[in-house]
């Protein structure tokens, strides 16, 4: 096999974006659209990548830094083929090199694959990815021989209106022989309407010097699509979306309505699990077997076990364990370790804190900087008073303690094993085992007072 390389272009500057952000950094599902397709690149065996960078450089370079990627500064953009000619160093004889663009995010590893496969058998100088679109407007077209034989690529503006009849387009990610581009490149020329060097024009260079041409033609025409503005960041976000939902759905994934189904393809959902419609699953949040999630539930680089549903709850950078019960409406910030056969309940909110195993903490409650033991029940409107106005404590509750409703518990504070606090008390000091703490004053009746 030969040895492989890719330059990827992304310096442009996506005016039509109207972003102060370099577009190729804009996100889809979670990732900017460049990391994407490094991503897909290196996934495909192509380690040694080049990225032509220009508007917003630094800001591409930054965002690339842990890529393991090589930079050319693309100066002044004057086309495609002035981008390719900054990485001239970067091309060598006997190594192909694939194109590729760091707007067109759906590209697939499978599609890479098959392209330097077929570029390698048919031996060819250049290989283009092409489709057969029912809208090819804007795209050059490719013409092929009465055999089927490549014969050349007319970009749209120079093409016939008989050869823009053609359904056959070219998606512009190519696989060169890199000597061959190499030497292509010095034969282009910027004698045209815009003043560019344009890729392309390397094809009739090498045809007309007797080397090998060719397209590929490719099903799935939706994963060239590039990205010029926020409606068709929109788009390829939904062609992912529906990717990502379909592939869980094979997996053994229930989910109710795709539609407003959002999981990130860095998440991992369990078989068996149902998926109630506006969630959203993003990160690295791993879902276990036989959950419900949802609906309007948000979990972000979320660990959460089997048999445990979680509805209209916003959650993340914690755990939640197997068998525990979250919302509706609670709130798990970050760092909470949330352990089995549990009850969050509805308006509750945990922070910092670890829950133990069998605690129920079931209706409007604050619960932050604790170490919960195991089988507590939290009465409604229960405060852990962790925040003095300059530093934060924690409030240790053991096992099998029982905590009255509207309780306030100022840490720093422990309530032993077995204990209980009254309800409407307001804890400062630590309460010994099996102890009943009360903290409040006694109820005075003044008889007659509404008549005053």
């Amino acid at each position: 096999m030969r040895q492989r390389k890719a330059i990827l272009l992304a310096a442009g500057e996506g005016s039509r974006m109207k972003s102060k952000k370099a577009k190729v950094l804009h996100e889809v599902m979670g990732k900017s659209m460049v990391q994407r397709v490094v991503d897909v690149a290196k996934s495909a065996g192509l380690e040694e990548i080049a990225v032509i960078v220009g508007h917003q450089a630094e800001q591409v370079q930054e965002a690339l830094k842990d890529s393991g990627v090589t930079f050319f500064l693309q100066q002044e953009q004057k086309g495609t083929g002035h981008a390719v000619m900054q990485a001239e160093s970067f091309l060598e004889e006997g190594k192909d090199v694939v194109i590729l663009y760091g707007d067109t995010p759906l590209l697939q590893k499978e599609t890479l694959l098959s392209l330097m496969d077929f570029h390698e058998q048919a031996q060819n100088a250049v290989t283009i990815i092409s489709s057969l679109v029912d809208q090819p407007d804007g795209y050059g077209r490719i013409v092929r021989d009465e055999a089927g034989q490549f014969v050349k690529n007319v970009e749209h503006k120079d093409a016939s209106e008989a050869q823009r009849q053609i359904k056959e387009i070219n998606s512009g990610i190519y696989c060169f022989d890199g000597g061959c581009l190499k030497e292509a490149l010095k034969k282009i020329n910027n004698q045209n309407a815009q003043g560019e060097y344009y890729l392309p024009d390397t094809l009739s260079v090498l045809k007309a010097e007797g080397k090998k041409v060719d397209a590929m033609v490719v099903s799935d025409s939706r994963q060239f699509l590039g990205v010029n503005t926020r409606a068709q960041l929109a788009q390829v976000q939904k062609v992912l979306q529906e990717r990502v939902n379909a592939y869980w759905m094979n997996e053994g994934v229930t989910i109710l309505d795709p539609a407003t189904t959002y999981i990130a393809d860095t998440v991992t959902v369990g078989m068996d699990t149902v998926i109630y419609p506006q969630t959203l699953l993003e990160g690295h949040t791993v879902i276990g077997e036989n959950c419900q999630i949802g609906p309007c539930t948000r979990l972000m680089d979320m660990t959460v076990g089997d048999e445990t549903t979680m509805q209209f709850t916003t959650a993340m950078e914690s755990t939640v364990g197997s068998f525990t019960k979250v919302g509706p409406y609670a709130y798990i910030r970050p760092n909470c370790h949330i352990g089995n056969h549990i009850k969050v309940g509805d308006f509750v909110e945990v922070k910092n804190s670890v829950i133990g195993d069998g605690t129920k903490i079931s209706h409007l409650t604050y619960v932050g900087d604790s170490d919960v033991g195991q089988n507590i029940n939290f009465g409604c409107g229960t405060v852990t008073v962790n925040y003095d106005g300059k530093k934060k404590f924690r409030t240790v509750i053991e096992d099998n303690v029982f905590i009255g409703c509207n309780a306030n518990l100022v840490a720093p504070v422990t309530l032993k094993e077995g204990s209980y606090v009254a309800a409407g008390s307001t804890i400062t000091k630590d309460v010994p085992p099996k102890a009943l703490a009360v903290a409040r004053n006694r109820q005075t009746n003044l008889e007659g007072w509404s008549k005053k």
